[in-house]
């Protein structure tokens, strides 16, 4: 157990968050998972990972598909707190999962249309993908195809990323949206992704997560979601988190370089005491 450590007012918020997120998937009895980086601090740190600053969560399908139905109804004039997906329809909103807002802060990411929103939690969708580690690969193969192209469509250029990256970015920019329109894309996504069960698959994933192929993996890995600490909460996570992490890692024990040890976010602008919602001269 590491010596506990000082947490930024960042981190906090988004503690804060996810113990409301907990406590509404257990009284409404939908199952998640801890994924991708906060899975990996809940092994290896029991916490944040020290340079990072976000909650990744993954949830199976049917679960996914009745908490966003349920976020539908959350009562905002007693609750901080917003779910939000591309299925509300908003303009501005080009993620092929859903969020969670904390609707007192402001946050603005740098992506083309410059979403205006509050600190958040991502929560992908968990899907089936095939019964074979060949059959999921060759059906991933069109999702893999139209996130990619989601992904230049909806980002900026920014400084840290690759030339050719910049490059893609920069052309798939100039492409007109009767072409690749990013909310049709995230659409087809969707019926693509759900087309199998997570639960009736032997292969499963976090099919729209940042990992590509290494998101593949045996259901085993996720089996019964199971308690972790994290930080001061008890929170679910994978059953097998050696061989969860080990997909997508490889030696996920050993710490990256220092150089290497920095939050990959990409915030324009980050306000934790002043909510998005609230409306200035500049947004008439």
């Amino acid at each position: 157990m590491e010596e506990k450590r000082q947490l930024t007012e960042l981190q906090i918020k988004i503690l804060q968050m996810m113990k409301w997120f907990h406590q509404f998937c257990v009284e409404n009895d939908i199952a998640y998972y801890m994924v991708g980086g906060t899975m990996l601090g809940a092994a290896r740190h029991q916490g944040f990972i020290p340079w990072d600053d976000d909650i990744d969560v993954g949830v199976p399908r049917k679960h996914y598909d009745k908490l966003i139905m349920l976020g539908k109804s959350i009562d905002s004039e007693n609750n901080k707190f917003r779910i939000e997906s591309h299925y509300d329809g908003n303009d501005d909103y080009e993620y092929p999962y859903a969020k969670i807002y904390d609707t007192t802060t402001t946050l603005i990411e740098n992506k083309r249309k410059h979403p205006k929103r509050g600190v958040y939690i991502d929560v992908f969708p968990l899907d089936g993908i095939g019964d074979s580690l060949n059959s999921a690969l060759n059906n991933y193969k069109p999702i893999l195809l139209k996130l990619d192209l989601l992904n230049a469509k909806i980002c900026d250029v920014r400084e840290g990323r690759s030339r050719l990256k910049n490059t893609a970015v920069r052309i798939a920019g100039l492409i007109p949206d009767c072409i690749y329109n990013p909310r049709r894309l995230i659409k087809q996504l969707d019926r693509l992704c759900s087309e199998r069960d997570f639960y009736d698959s032997r292969y499963v994933g976090n099919l729209v997560g940042n990992w590509g192929k290494k998101e593949i993996m045996p259901f085993s890995a996720f089996g019964t979601p199971t308690l972790y600490s994290f930080e001061d909460l008890e929170l679910y996570g994978v059953e097998d988190y050696e061989q969860y992490l080990s997909y997508l890692y490889g030696e996920w024990r050993e710490l990256p370089p220092i150089d290497k040890q920095k939050s990959h976010h990409d915030f324009e602008e980050i306000n934790l005491s002043k909510s998005y919602l609230e409306k200035t001269w500049l947004d008439e």
